[in-house]
Order: structure tokens, then sequence, then C-alpha cells
């Protein structure tokens, strides 16, 4: 009579303990990466009350007799590699860790030993490092190696992931060593006719990330031979401060005493940096009120609408008046401006042989397209380096030469307009721009856990990896509260280094959060079989004490 009583007690503790596992599940619901546990019952130890028997030739055997002594919580299964839904929060350091083949966990730190979990919502604290939202926990991965220059992941012992150390905050400058000029060269536009010619400018870096100007002047040769120059006006920096200016000076300074005149000296320093020294002849439109007239003997003689005027070399000259006329006064060349040779143009323009330090640049006449720039090809060198702080260490110099392509400029009609621009940087926009220091603004992981900041000079660097760690039996590691998980001797042993979680096909998906894996409809039909099963045990109990009650009755 005793054994049904403790049978049934064994029933209620039994039907408690899964109770207490489903009420866990439920009151998890919306925990992050929850894994949901489920109880197996087993019966315990039977009491035989009669042994089994064997057959004999004239009777057949009997089975042993019996009775079971009730129940008990058999197994308590964690179903940890069943996956919880995504829940998209838009934070990039909330990460969800989708699985391929092995269920996967982040490493944790708890300041004594690596624990695990599936919970991936992370932030960056006071010092920097990659942690656990709700306890603090370091978020532990791979580290960088920039000797190269190049930051790779070393896969060694994780450590914890300090993203926003002193060096992380900010990225290099890089200086300039490409740049473009693009755009339609229309001969007609009449910022050609400025004495100054049609002046295009682009900015640039140095090693340090402190910012120049450099100015160029496109002047037109012959514009129906699709003939033009270009040179080198001015390098102006953050102060407004000419340094081509101070080279040119310094460099005079240095070899005066020779036998070269201070503008041949000039023109030496300025050729040093772009240009080569030539004598291009130049045609000049007549200011109003002027003409031209070559005579047989190729003697220039300018009209003023009332004399005749010859050149001498010098100015124009009349025998009939005292008046003179300079080429500044006929075609508005500037006063200081070297004039070697004059030719007739027409009768309304002068060819002018002005010495100057520039790059010849010609033109298809029948296409419009760049046949050359210089010499040949398209491409011309800018050795800005010369104007480095350093020199004339140039290992050293802040400012890095420049390689400056011609290619995309264009010789047509664009109705008295040209559109030329210059630009920093390789054609394609991006090579050899160069950089000034940036800052970061954000963080981003990888689908493969890498870690990268994002900074204002447009650079991403890589920080660091996440590591994940894997175990042969997921199910055996143990809770141990704040969704975390530690090796048991059945779950396998963790070696320190952990493995990339994009090696079996897994991903990261940063944004999201994994939600609880628990199932209400079923957890709601277990709470009823397991209060069904309460209560059934419960009758057990009451109906043994009234058989119980009837025996003791029987004195009476």
């Amino acid at each position: 009579m005793m054994r049904s009583l403790f049978s049934g007690v064994a029933g209620l503790k039994t039907h408690q303990t899964k109770m207490d596992v489903i009420g866990n599940n439920i009151s998890n619901v919306n925990t992050v990466a929850f894994k949901s546990s489920s109880t197996t019952f087993s019966d315990i130890m039977y009491q035989t009350t009669s042994q089994a028997s064997g057959a004999t030739a004239t009777r057949g055997g009997t089975n042993a007799k019996q009775i079971g002594l009730g129940v008990t919580n058999g197994a308590t299964k964690i179903s940890i590699t069943s996956s919880g839904a995504a829940q998209s929060t838009g934070d990039a350091l909330d990460i969800r860790l989708t699985d391929t083949n092995t269920t996967n966990f982040f490493v944790v730190n708890n300041g004594s030993e690596n624990v695990f979990t599936r919970a991936g919502s992370f932030y960056i604290d006071g010092n920097g490092n990659l942690a656990m939202t709700t306890t603090g926990y370091l978020v532990m991965g791979w580290q960088t190696d920039d000797t190269s220059g190049t930051p790779v992941i070393v896969k060694d012992t994780v450590s914890p992931l300090r993203v926003m150390q002193a060096k992380n905050l900010t990225s290099a400058p890089e200086a300039t060593t490409q740049a473009n000029f693009s755009g339609v060269v229309d001969q007609y536009d009449d910022q050609f006719d400025a004495s100054s010619g049609y002046v295009r400018s682009f900015n640039f870096y140095d090693n340090l990330g402190y910012t120049y100007t450099a100015k160029f002047a496109l002047k037109r040769m012959d514009g129906t031979e699709g003939r033009y120059t270009i040179e080198l006006k001015s390098v102006l920096n953050s102060d407004n401060r000419d340094i081509l200016e101070d080279y040119i000076k310094e460099y005079v300074q240095n070899n005066t005493g020779g036998t070269k005149t201070e503008a041949e000296l000039r023109q030496d320093a300025l050729s040093n940096i772009f240009g080569q020294q030539h004598a291009p002849q130049a045609t000049y439109s007549l200011l109003k009120g002027f003409s031209l007239t070559k005579l047989a003997d190729g003697t220039l003689q300018l009209n003023d609408g009332t004399n005749n005027y010859t050149y001498n070399g010098t100015v124009f000259t009349s025998t009939g008046t005292t008046t003179t006329y300079t080429l500044t006064q006929v075609c508005g060349v500037p006063a200081d401006t070297t004039v070697t040779g004059v030719a007739y143009g027409s009768s309304d323009s002068i060819k002018l042989t002005i010495p100057s330090v520039s790059y010849d640049l010609k033109f298809d006449t029948k296409e419009g397209f760049l046949t050359s720039a210089g010499d040949e090809g398209s491409t011309l060198m800018f050795n800005a380096s010369l104007l480095g702080p350093n020199r004339p260490n140039l290992p050293e110099a802040a400012l890095s030469n420049i390689n400056i392509d011609f290619s995309k400029l264009m010789n047509y009609d664009n109705s008295g307009t040209s559109t030329v621009v210059g630009n920093k940087g390789a054609t394609d926009g991006t090579t050899g721009t160069g950089k000034k220091l940036g800052t970061m603004t954000g963080l981003s992981v990888g689908n493969d856990g890498r870690i990268f900041g994002s900074y204002s000079n447009g650079n991403t660097v890589l920080l660091g990896q996440i590591a994940v760690a894997q175990f042969a039996n997921a199910s055996g590691l143990e809770e141990i509260g704040d969704n975390c998980y530690k090796t048991t001797l059945n779950s396998g042993e963790f070696d320190g280094i952990g493995v990339d979680i994009s090696a079996d096909g897994s991903a990261m998906n940063t944004g999201q959060l994994e939600m609880a894996n628990v199932d209400l409809s079923s957890e709601f039909t277990d709470m009823i079989t397991t209060q069904r099963g309460f209560q059934a045990n419960s009758r057990i109990i009451t109906v043994s004490d009234t058989m119980l009650e009837e025996l003791i009755n029987l004195k009476r």
C-alpha cells in the first residue's frame, strides 16, 4: 500500500520539475538568444516480488513479477542547436550568428575565464573594448598586424578586442600622387585672350595631410592647328603663400654669380618643377583701332587709323610723329613679358615669340582628342617633391611627385566656353587622390566577423576580427546564467584560439539579434499535459489514503 503513495509523490515531484522548466522557458520568451529546455522522464527501480522461472519439459516458464516504484527526471535537454528567429535592430554592433553546419558561439571573458554566448548585443565600453551590453563581459577575437603597412589578421590566442584604442581613432594622411585634367577646350573662349591665359587649378595633399593648390595656365598657341601650352603659375599652401615662388627665389639665390641672368635662373628653377624651356609663338589679337600689314621687305607696319608705324625691335615708331606704341599698347601683352620675336599674324593679329617654361598640348584637328602632352604620351610629371619642407632631402619630403593625366581633354566647339577642370587623383577618381588626416566616424562588422573602422578621409581600416567557438557536443555545455555557457567534460574543450565563422559557410549578420527559440504553442501544450499528470498523481495519493483509511477501519 505504501508503494503507491511514494510513486504518487515521485510523480508529483517530477511533474513539478517539468513545470519549473516550462515556466523558465516561458519567462525567457523575450530573452536574447535564449535556448529552451525540455524534460525527459524515466521510471526508477523496480521491486521484484517473484523471479522469472525457466520452462521444463512438462511446464512452461513464468515471468518475473515486478512493481515499479515511481518516476524520476531522466534528463533536462537544452535545445541549443536550434536557432531563434531574427530580430532587426539596426544597431551595427548587434550581431546574429547564422549557422550552416556547426553551432557557433561568441567567446567572451568574464574577468577570470572565457565563457560562451549566442547573445550578440554588444557595445563599446569606456576603455574602447567591444563588450556585452548585459554583463560587460569582453568580446574576444584576433588582433591585426600592420608591420607590412596593410593590416592583416593574426589568428592566435583570442584576446579582448579594443577597437577604440588611441591608434585606431585616426587614419594616417596620404600624399597625392595622381591628378588629371578633363573637359572641353574651346579655341574661341575669350579667356585665352587674357595675358594670364585660361587658369585652372586643383587641390592636393602632402604626406602630413596639409592642403595645397596648384594653379596652371592653358594658353592658345594656334587654335586652328590645335596647339596649346600649359604652364605652372603658382603652388599655394593653406596660408596662401606661394611655395613655388619661395623655391624659385631660393634657387636663384643659391646659383647667382654664374653666367646666367636672373631671368634664366628663374626659368631653370621652374623647369625643375614643371615644364620645358622653349619659346613658342603665340597669336595675340590687336586692340581696337589698330591694323597690321606686312610689307614686301618683311617689315611690320602698324596703322592706328591715322599714321603708319614700323617695328624697330622694341616699339612701333613713325617718322612723321613722335608717338610710339609698345606691344602692351598694341595687343595687351604684359609689360614685363620677355618677347624675343615679333611676326605678322593677320590684319588684326600679331604673333609673338615669348620664352616660357611650359609643356605643349596638341589636339587632333579632325576628332578633337589629345594627341600628345609634352613630347609624347598624355601624362606629365609635376615634381612637387622639390617643394617639400625638407628639400633637398627628397626621400623625406612631405610632398610627393604628381603624375598629371591630360587624356580626358577634348578640343571642341562649345559656343565659346571651355569647361576644363583639374582634379586630384587618376581618372578613375580614387587612385592617388591623397587624403587628409581622418577621424573615426563609425564601426562596421563584416559577415566573417572582421571589424572595420570608417574615417572622415574615406579610409576603411581593418581593426580586428571576432572569433567564434565550436564544440563537438554543444548540448553538453553548462548554462551559467547571463546567457552564457561554459565547457564540461561532455561538451569538448575550447582550444583558446577559436575558428573563423566563415570557414564552414556560417556568417555574422549585423543589425540583428537572435530571438529566443521558445515555441509558446508547444510550451502551453506541455503545460496542459504536465498539469494533468500532476493532477493524476495527486489522485494516487488521495485514493491510497482512502484505502489506508478503510484498512484502519477494519478494527471497529
